[in-house]
């Protein structure tokens, strides 16, 4: 193998096994996290016919089969193509999207694995041939939980439901039940009323349907994203838009104006976190608030 070789098959997710210099481990894309028990069942026949018959699960929801001889590799992914999956995820381009349970969570407030599914298709597929100043990672939560760190990502959702209080419904009971549900005491019954502390509040949704008069009956979900998070030999965490987006199609759109403001303000080799810190975050939520990014995304994405 020439050096040629190993740079052309890790373009594919094909990462050396430095453990038998002759052998990659192959990185499966799993789009959302989710795969069918027919897909899984391709993996594993991958894995025999062509590995060591093992597999190991990623960090990054990806699926790798392990210890694949070079001379097998394209074979490999010609097998794996039958079945609708595709190998990937490395180098300077967005990385495969990570996404949690979403709503068969019981504290889920959005689809995650909708949005993800939308996400990979738009920017992991939409993007492949976009090259980054760095790597793009992206990761979408079903709720304040961060049980997937979507604030350690270069790009993080977080699913949200925000109360609307009717207070004219409040009747001040002594055990207010909202009050005693909410995790972080952002509702206290004082005076009679109940009193919520917006600012305070995190939108986790734990006070639907607590109150037995009605008073949180209405939400609006939204997305609260998270941008230039990082986690590894140097750490940053993300900051979060001023905006909670309340439209699926707003959510998409901040996220792609993210991914055109890394590539057009980012800077060989740095993270999008080291961009932000660079032309200050109030510069980089001006830009994704604005639509001057998506009008030149042409002649961003030429560069």
């Amino acid at each position: 193998m020439t050096n040629e070789d190993i740079l052309r098959v890790k373009g594919l997710g094909c990462l050396r096994d430095k453990t038998t210099p002759d052998c990659f481990n192959i990185r499966v894309i799993t789009r959302n996290g989710k795969i069918t028990a027919e897909e899984l069942d391709a993996i594993s026949m991958a894995a025999k016919k062509f590995g060591s018959g093992e597999v190991a699960f990623t960090t990054r929801q990806t699926v790798e089969i392990q210890r694949v001889k070079y001379e097998n590799i394209d074979t490999l992914i010609d097998f794996l193509k039958e079945y609708g999956l595709e190998t990937g995820g490395t180098g300077p381009k967005v990385r495969p999207v990570v996404s949690c349970k979403g709503t068969t969570c019981v504290f889920g407030l959005i689809d995650t694995f909708d949005l993800s599914m939308k996400i990979h298709q738009r920017f992991y597929k939409g993007y492949r041939n976009v090259k980054f100043p760095h790597k793009l990672k992206i990761a979408v939560g079903g709720c304040p939980n961060n049980c997937v760190k979507p604030d350690l990502n270069d790009i993080g959702i977080v699913g949200q439901l925000i109360p609307t209080v009717d207070t004219e419904k409040c009747r001040g009971c002594k055990a207010c039940a909202v009050e005693k549900a909410c995790p972080i005491k952002a509702c206290k019954v004082v005076d009679g009323k109940i009193e919520y502390d917006r600012n305070a509040c995190n939108n986790c949704g734990r006070c639907k349907g607590k109150c037995p008069f009605n008073a949180f009956d209405s939400y609006t979900v939204g997305y609260k994203i998270y941008i230039g998070g990082r986690w590894g030999k140097q750490f940053s965490r993300g900051i979060a838009l001023s905006r909670i987006f309340t439209s699926e199609s707003e959510c998409l759109n901040a996220i792609e104006k993210a991914m055109l403001l890394f590539k057009d303000k980012g800077i060989q080799g740095e993270r999008f976190a080291q961009t932000i810190d660079r032309i200050s975050f109030d510069e980089a939520e001006k830009l994704i608030y604005s639509n001057e990014l998506l009008e030149r995304k042409d002649e961003i994405l030429s560069k």
